[in-house]
């Protein structure tokens, strides 16, 4: 079946380049590249969820976390900023 249309430039040179390094028609080449693009579009594969662990990192004796501007001073000097 014939239809037109708009393929952006770096699309058409990269489906153009991949035809000639293959020798394959570039015909061959979009079908083949929809019918990959259309699955992975049906079908995306699954992602695992991001998981994080804790970890106890303890805090030194004489900080305190209820004033961050005083533990920044204290561990990283006063020109902190």
């Amino acid at each position: 079946m014939r239809t037109t249309l708009t393929i952006d430039d770096d699309v058409l040179d990269e489906a153009r380049a991949l035809a000639a390094k293959i020798n394959a028609p570039f015909r061959r080449v979009v079908n083949e590249a929809l019918r990959v693009g259309l699955q992975a579009v049906e079908n995306p594969p699954r992602s695992r969820p991001y998981r994080s662990r804790p970890h106890k990192m303890g805090l030194k004796p004489g900080m305190n976390l209820d004033n961050i501007q005083e533990l920044l001073a204290q561990v990283e000097g006063e020109d902190h900023r």
